[in-house]
Parts: C-alpha cells; structure tokens; sequence
C-alpha cells in the first residue's frame, strides 16, 4: 500500500492524502476473518498514514461507522510494522491486495520494486486485486518502450466523474482513469459511487471504495 502522506497537484501544493480508510479496514476484516494473516507493505517500509478525510462521517458512511473504521485502523498492528514492498516474497502469499486512497498517486504510479511485485503477482496465477486509486501502480510497470503485461487487460478504477466529485480533477497533474486507458488497458466503469467489481483471469479491480469489501470477497472466492 502507499507510504505517501500528500499528493502533489499541477500548481505544486501538497494536498495532505495518505490510504483511504474503508479500502484498508474492509479487506482487512474480511480476510483476517477468514483466518489469514495479513502482511501490509510500502516503499521503503514507511508507516501508512490514513487520509484523514476518509474518516470524516460524510465520507465514512456516518459517524457509527467512522469510529468501527478508526477502531480497527487503530488494532491493526500489521499498519506499525510494514515491511518494504522490495522484501515482499510471492512466495509467500496467497494473494496481493492493494488498497488506494490518492496517495498511489503520488509514490505507486511511479515504484518501481510495486512494479516487480505486481508484474510478478500477475503471472503467478495468485490472485491480484488493486482498488480505486491504486491501479496507478499499474503506470510503473511500463518498461522503456512502453510496454507492460498489463496493456489489454480489462481493469477499473476510480473514474474522472468521481474524481470531479471530490473537487479535484481540476488540480490534478493527470487523471487515473485517463492514464489507465493510454497503457492501453480495456478499461470500463460503473456507476459513480457504486460497487463495480472487473476480473480478468487471476486480475480483480474495483473501481471506488465502496467496492473494496466485496473485491476482497472476490479474492477469497479465488482462494477457494
């Protein structure tokens, strides 16, 4: 997941960002209630920092679930000891999940040892799953020529009519939906705001935060 704490906009401010809530305490619930053991790691083993802004009630889905949010935010002792993502051994996972929230924006799009992980999780037949912001990872798997395993793949992501929902498509250096649909992938979208869920082979996407839970439902239904 993102080790970035802001997002840099085109005028060059650092709009203070970090991992979206719900996109970590929804598939972290599910698959540590499923009895798995959850790794978390970011570049260079920074500590994750959750974007505050996903934990105001408005974007929480009300006060009742922001404060079951921050709780398990704050039990989740995985999030004080991440590991580097260049130390993440396939090997010995079951699956790769990545969370967003805009701060993939900033560190993933460009990371070069994500890069390696998810272009191995892809061949490995492992199932990968990446969610709202975070297929910009995808962008650093792009060699020299522009060529990645990627490119026709059918994947979502958080779509530029979200993106104007939340009042930053007009700062933005680039817009993801934009990006995804130059790698080339086959990209589509859902309804804003609705669960829209795409797979392709062992690839699952989600398109916001509300399909985070039920992405991680689709990664268990590939476990078994």
């Amino acid at each position: 997941m993102t080790g970035a704490s802001y997002w840099t906009f085109e005028n060059g401010h650092r709009h203070p960002t970090g991992y979206w809530a719900e996109e970590f305490v929804a598939p972290y619930s599910v698959f540590t209630d499923a009895g798995y053991q959850v790794t978390v790691a970011t570049p260079g083993a920074v500590i994750p920092v959750v974007d505050t802004m996903s934990l105001q009630p408005r974007y929480a889905g009300g006060e009742e679930n922001m404060l079951k949010e921050t709780a398990v935010i704050e039990s989740a002792e995985e999030l004080r000891h991440p590991i580097a993502i260049k130390d993440a051994r396939l090997e010995d996972y079951d699956a790769v999940y990545y969370p967003g929230g805009h701060g993939p924006m900033e560190d993933l799009a460009f990371d070069a040892d994500s890069a390696v992980l998810l272009r191995k999780a892809l061949a490995s037949g492992k199932p990968l799953a990446i969610v709202c912001h975070a297929p910009a990872a995808i962008l650093a798997t792009r060699d020299e020529n522009g060529n990645t395993p990627f490119a026709g793949r059918d994947v979502t992501g958080f779509c530029n009519e979200e993106e104007e929902g939340v009042g930053f498509a007009k700062d933005a250096k680039w817009l993801l939906e934009d990006e995804l649909k130059k790698v080339p992938t086959n990209y589509s979208r859902g309804p804003a705001w609705e669960s829209y869920l795409v797979s392709d082979g062992n690839l699952h996407t989600g398109q916001n935060p509300a399909s985070s839970g039920p992405l991680a439902q689709e990664v268990l239904k590939a476990l078994f």
